[in-house]
């Protein structure tokens, strides 16, 4: 098993030994390979889990699949549909200068992002009034 340094917070390792000392974790390595574990699955649906009683630590800690998408949203935590959001609320008002500001503010210019909103903010503007 390989091993690695990691710098943490000082607040965040005082609620990681929190855990530990609640018990809610053996040792804060557990909780660690957990944690890494866990969102490897979470963004890679092929990823083998290796972490030692992995599916019993998820399962004492009740995270549901419900728990896990409404804390990440419904486009999976992206910022995207936020922004989609945006973009089109100030379209419908006419509102294009602050859509384009919003757009540009939180977008490069090159992002595939940034070109699908200015798609869909020009779909707003080739509208009839």
């Amino acid at each position: 098993m390989a091993k690695d340094t990691v710098r943490y917070p000082d607040d965040v390792v005082e609620e990681i030994d929190a855990l530990v000392d609640d018990g809610m974790f053996e040792s804060k390595s557990e909780f660690y390979r957990f944690s890494a574990e866990y969102v490897l699955t979470l963004i890679n649906d092929d990823h083998d889990v290796k972490t030692f009683n992995f599916d019993e630590i998820k399962g004492e800690l009740d995270i549901s699949d419900r728990d896990h998408a409404e804390a990440l949203g419904a486009d999976g935590g992206t910022f995207f549909l936020d922004a989609v959001i945006n973009v089109r609320k100030h379209g419908l008002r006419g509102n294009y200068e602050a859509a384009e500001r919003f757009i540009d503010t939180h977008y490069d210019e090159t992002d595939q992002e940034c070109i699908i909103l200015e798609e869909l903010l020009g779909t707003y503007r080739d509208e009839p009034s």
